[in-house]
């Protein structure tokens, strides 16, 4: 398998409310909901930088494309999104972007164990994410 992924996908119980949250709150591109004129079809894509899309779907949805019973209750984290950035003003930036456009904060930034600094929040359907500034690890524009 060649590593070509072009597509993170996360579960939503709210498609309208994420869209909003991923686009009006927090910025990122898109075209809005597509795909609502298919049975459990509706999606919407945020353009995340060249040849990456995060895509956001439904819960019932995918349970019914997958065939795989929804479970009940929501488990821990079991991964996050990383958000790196160029400094640390821009994590406490984009920190309290997502703040203000209803994210919960999880952990406020500040300087991590390893040197940097990062902070996490919660989007509306408990996703983590990770706004981090590295300075071995910095974004590629």
């Amino acid at each position: 398998m060649k590593p070509r992924i072009s597509v993170l996908t996360v579960c939503v119980d709210d498609l309208e409310k994420s869209l909003a949250f991923y686009r009006d709150g927090l910025g990122l591109p898109t075209q809005g909901i597509i795909g609502r004129e298919f049975e459990h079809g509706a999606v919407a894509f945020f353009d995340l930088q060249p040849g990456l899309r995060l895509a956001l779907w439904s819960r019932e949805d995918l349970a019914h494309d997958t065939g795989m019973a929804r479970p009940q209750g929501r488990p821990a984290a079991d991964f996050t999104l990383g958000h790196n950035v160029r400094s640390e003003q821009e994590v406490d930036d984009v920190m309290a972007q997502a703040a203000r456009a209803g994210a919960r904060i999880v952990k406020p930034a500040q300087k991590t164990f390893w040197g940097g600094y990062a902070g996490y929040f919660e989007d509306p359907d408990g996703h983590l994410w990770e706004v981090v500034y590295n300075a071995e690890f910095l974004p590629v524009d």
